[in-house]
């Protein structure tokens, strides 16, 4: 039996007692909202949650049924009512208790959904840890691409870089302005964003950090200044793409099935492109000659320079390499989420810090293994914590590996005194 899901929001004479549905959200000018009933009767407590554009919330129906879900701005979201939440034997009829939704010429949407009796489908937990590792696997490699630039910064200047979140944006911007806004081939956008990122890179080393480190400023006041470099990038990035979030070309396509895994072409092209260029990273560092000063650089900056290598030509290098790492890292961050947004690049800033410090300060395989570690652990803490506390998992990780190994997994110990 089909029972509508009211497309109605009866509000004018609801007791005065009773909180109006959505009380607990940022209000905006845009929502979502309807009502849920059951043969004639409201169903109190089901959940319903909206994510799209890099946003997602989650509300409950109150005693008539009634729910609400503010959203940032008008744009096409996926709404899901969470069957669980459902009376036994009730379930939301079509093929999927999700559905996509759009805004008219108004700011509000009344969503119609029918439900019916039947029987849900779930997945077993075992399926679900399937889903979340892999989709860890893929977060943590595109999370390591960032994360080894900047440990190979850290490494060779001692320098936590916090303007790497910025530049991880970058690359994505770059790619948005040339694929969206001048409408441009895709393969072109993000060309024009690795030669972008790897020319950032290169800027910054020219015009500020290697001038900076020649006039023998400590490593706390370069780290000062990497945040107000930070400050500076994200609000200019503000100034170019406004508060909105966009989508770059083809985001969202439909997934591939592999028994209980989603898997889009996207995601398969992503941990692709993520597993061959870790390779070349690797290969540069332990067979080129460049590679191998880089990782004497790391080891002891002194005795590499009286060695006869060039340190700051070395070091500018790492640069180049870490802008592009960055910049292909924020490329394939933006349809992971999907999304982009001016400020993307600082949500992934924390993580890529607890990658490092993880895998052990200064080592890109500590970082590429860290990586990996806080991708899979952010994923699959879902199975039982909410999904917005899902990137503190990753840092109680951090924590307890450091009570027990505190120069990280890869890094070795130092000596004091």
């Amino acid at each position: 039996m089909g029972v509508l899901i009211a497309a109605t929001m009866v509000f004018v004479g609801a007791p005065a007692a009773h909180a109006a549905p959505g009380d607990d959200q940022e209000k905006t000018d845009f929502y979502f909202a309807g009502v849920i009933t059951f043969e004639e009767k409201p169903i109190e407590g089901v959940v319903v949650s909206v994510e799209g554009e890099g946003f997602d919330a989650e509300t409950k129906t109150d005693a008539d049924g009634r729910w609400r879900l503010y959203v940032p701005e008008k744009a096409t979201y996926t709404l899901t009512v969470d069957e669980s939440t459902l009376p036994d034997g009730v379930i939301v009829q079509g093929d999927s208790a999700s559905q996509e939704v759009e805004f008219g010429l108004t700011g509000s949407k009344i969503v119609n959904l029918f439900l019916g009796e039947g029987e849900r489908v779930t997945q077993s937990f075992l399926d679900q840890l399937m889903v979340r590792l892999v989709n860890g696997l893929n977060f943590g490699l595109l999370l390591a691409l960032a994360a080894m630039g900047a440990a190979l910064i850290y490494g060779t200047t001692g320098l936590s870089n916090f303007a790497h979140g910025e530049m991880v944006t970058w690359g994505a911007m770059v790619t948005l302005i040339v694929s969206v806004f001048w409408q441009g081939p895709l393969w072109l956008g993000i060309l024009v964003a690795l030669i972008a990122g790897l020319g950032l890179g290169l800027a910054l080393d020219v015009v500020l950090w290697r001038p900076l480190r020649r006039r023998g400023l400590g490593v706390v006041q370069l780290m000062i200044v990497s945040i107000g470099l930070s400050l500076a990038l994200r609000y200019s990035f503000q100034y170019v793409l406004g508060g909105s979030s966009y989508q770059l070309p083809g985001a969202s396509p439909t997934p591939l099935q592999f028994g209980p895994i989603s898997l889009s072409y996207i995601d398969l092209v992503s941990m692709g492109v993520s597993i061959v260029v870790i390779l070349g990273v690797a290969y540069f560092l332990l067979r080129t000659r460049i590679g191998k000063a880089t990782r004497a650089i790391s080891d002891n900056p002194q005795l590499a320079s009286a060695s006869g290598i060039n340190v700051d030509r070395i070091i500018r290098i790492v640069w180049i390499v870490a802008g592009g790492l960055a910049a292909l890292s924020g490329i394939l961050w933006a349809y992971f989420r999907p999304g982009l947004r001016w400020d993307m690049g600082t949500q992934m800033l924390l993580l890529i810090f607890a990658a490092i410090t993880l895998g052990g300060l200064g080592t890109a395989f500590g970082a590429l293994l860290g990586s990996l570690i806080v991708g899979i652990v952010v994923e699959a803490s879902t199975l039982w914590i909410p999904s917005d506390l899902k990137y503190a998992g990753a840092l109680v990780v951090l924590i307890v590996i450091l009570l027990v190994r505190p120069q990280g997994l890869l890094g070795r110990k130092e000596r004091l005194g």
